[in-house]
């Protein structure tokens, strides 16, 4: 398990059963599990939880400068021998979507996976519905590589098609300009 990561913006702290109850409160808005595979609104974030701390992923907290949790976000199918990792699972409280939070965020777990890990590829899966995570993801710079049809079920009975992105290693400092960049922009606490 790594460090806590941090910038100027957030820091990324390993996910643990001190995070739970703030973020319990932070993920109370169903418009934040709206496209995703797994409800984790309401009664639903406890198994959320224990299935985030549980391995095979390496989950974080994510914290903002002020101090207030408001998401978490995860590095999953880490492949050592082809240097691959996805980012994914992450979520963010409604009143952090549209800050410096998710660049912030970025910026610290990509360099985390090309910079200390040392890793040639990180994918990034989205619902296909969800076209404010897709621009999300091409605003960092992220390839569009295709789209894996009827891909998985999620917890409301939809079979979603999943959109898959990639950032490869020589695209990380553009990627990486990029974000520093937009978040210059930005003050040093998130609105």
């Amino acid at each position: 398990m790594p460090d806590t990561l941090r910038n100027e913006w957030v820091s990324l702290e390993p996910l643990a059963a001190g995070h739970f109850a703030a973020l319990r409160a932070a993920a109370d808005d169903p418009r934040i599990w709206a496209l995703t595979v797994r409800d984790g609104g309401g009664p639903a974030f406890a198994g959320w939880f224990a299935d985030a701390t549980a391995g095979g992923r390496i989950a974080f907290a994510v914290r903002t400068v002020a101090g207030e949790l408001v998401g978490s976000t995860s590095l999953i199918d880490w492949n050592e021998s082809h240097r691959t990792v996805e980012v994914g699972n992450t979520w963010y409280a409604v009143a952090a979507q549209g800050t410096a939070v998710n660049p912030a965020n970025k910026r610290l777990i990509l360099g985390h996976a090309f910079e200390t890990l040392g890793l040639d590829r990180v994918q990034f899966q989205v619902d296909a519905r969800n076209v404010r995570s897709q621009a999300a993801v091409t605003k960092l710079g992220a390839t569009r590589e295709g789209v894996l049809r009827r891909h998985k079920v999620t917890y409301t009975g939809w079979v979603r098609d999943t959109v898959v992105y990639s950032i490869l290693t020589a695209e990380w400092p553009a990627v990486r300009d990029r974000l520093d960049a937009r978040l210059a922009d930005h003050s040093s606490t998130p609105r």
